[in-house]
C-alpha cells in the first residue's frame, strides 16, 4: 500500500507518461516535419492542377492518375524501371556473393582483397558517375579503346538506346558492390565455427560446403541485401542524371527521373503529375517490399 508521503498512483503514472512523451517529442517533431508533412503534401498536389508557377489551382481528383495509366510514355517508364532493378539487383547480389565465397578460400592477401572490393563503398554517386563517364566516352574512353585493340568498332555506351540502360546498370552495380561485400563478409563471420567444422568432418568442402552450409546460413544477409538493393534501385537518380539525363530517347528514364523531369527539369513545374508519379513510386516500393517479405523471407533460415 502507498505510504502517506508517496504520490497517488494516477499522478505518478501521469508523470511517467509526460516524461516519456518529453523524450519522444524531438523524434515526433522531426518525423512530422520531414515525413508526414511531405507525404501529405504529395497527396494534396497529386489531386490538384497547378498554374505556370506550380501553385495548386483547382481540385482534379484522380485525373493525374488516370492520365498516367493511359499514357504509353509512362508505361515505358515503368518497364524501364523494372529492367533497371533487374539489371542491378540480381547481378549485384550474386556477384558480391561469389566474391565473398571466393575470398573464403585459403589464399594469400585475403584481407587486402576484402579491402579492395569494399573500396567502391567509399565513392559518392557523383564521383563514381564521373569516373564511368570517362570510361564510356565514345572518343577517348577506356572501353572503346579496348575494343579498338581487338579490332572492333566503337560502341555508344551512353548514346545508343540499346546500351545506355545496361551501361548505367553496370556503374550502379560497381557502386553497390562494396556495401554488398561488407554485409556478406559480416554474415559469413557470424556463422558459428562449429557448424562449418562439423560439415568439413562430414566430408563437405568447396562447392558442396558453400551450397549446403554457407549460402543457407547467409540467408538473412542475402534477404536484407535483396530488399535494400531493390529499394535503392527504384530510387536511383544521381548516376542517371550525370551519365544520360534519362536519354537517349527515354531509354534510361526511370520513375524517379520522370518525377524530376515533370517537376523541375527544363523549366517544368507540373507538380501535380510529378506528385502522382511519386505516389505511384511509393506504391511500387511498398508492393515490392511486401512481395519480398511474403515470398523470400519464408525461405530464410535464421540461426
Amino acid at each position: 500500500m502507498p505510504t502517506a508521503s508517496s504520490p497517488p498512483e494516477p499522478r505518478r503514472r501521469l508523470g511517467e507518461h509526460g516524461l516519456a512523451w518529453a523524450f519522444l517529442l524531438p523524434s515526433v517533431v522531426v518525423f512530422a516535419l520531414f515525413i508526414l508533412y511531405p507525404l501529405g503534401r504529395t497527396f494534396y498536389l497529386s489531386a490538384h492542377a497547378n498554374d505556370l508557377f506550380g501553385a495548386p489551382s483547382r481540385y482534379v481528383g484522380t485525373k493525374h492518375y488516370t492520365d498516367l495509366l493511359g499514357s504509353a510514355d509512362f508505361r515505358h517508364t515503368l518497364v524501364t524501371t523494372a529492367l533497371f532493378v533487374l539489371f542491378t539487383v540480381v547481378p549485384g547480389v550474386l556477384g558480391a556473393l561469389l566474391l565473398v565465397l571466393l575470398m573464403e578460400g585459403r589464399i594469400r592477401g585475403v584481407r587486402l582483397l576484402r579491402s579492395a572490393f569494399a573500396l567502391p563503398f567509399a565513392f559518392s554517386v557523383a564521383s563514381a558517375s564521373v569516373v564511368f563517364s570517362v570510361f564510356y566516352n565514345p572518343a577517348s574512353g577506356v572501353l572503346n579503346g579496348l575494343l579498338s585493340q581487338l579490332g572492333l568498332g566503337p560502341v555508344g555506351w551512353l548514346t545508343d538506346s540499346k546500351w545506355a540502360l545496361l551501361s548505367v546498370a553496370v556503374s550502379t552495380i560497381w557502386m553497390n558492390l562494396g556495401y554488398n561485400v561488407l554485409v556478406l563478409s559480416a554474415g559469413i563471420g557470424s556463422i558459428p565455427g562449429e557448424i562449418t567444422e562439423a560439415a568439413r568432418l562430414d566430408g563437405a568442402s568447396g562447392l558442396r560446403l558453400a551450397r549446403s552450409v554457407t549460402v543457407p546460413m547467409l540467408g538473412p544477409s542475402l534477404f536484407f541485401l535483396v530488399v535494400i538493393s531493390t529499394v535503392n534501385a527504384l530510387q536511383s537518380f544521381g548516376q542517371i542524371h550525370i551519365l544520360t539525363r534519362g536519354g537517349p530517347d527515354g531509354s534510361t528514364r526511370t520513375l524517379v527521373y520522370s518525377v524530376y523531369e515533370k517537376a523541375f527539369a527544363y523549366g517544368s513545374s507540373d507538380f501535380g503529375t510529378a506528385s502522382a508519379q511519386a505516389v505511384v513510386l511509393m506504391v511500387v516500393v511498398l508492393a515490392c517490399t511486401a512481395v519480398q517479405f511474403g515470398v523470400l523471407e519464408r525461405k530464410v533460415h535464421y540461426a
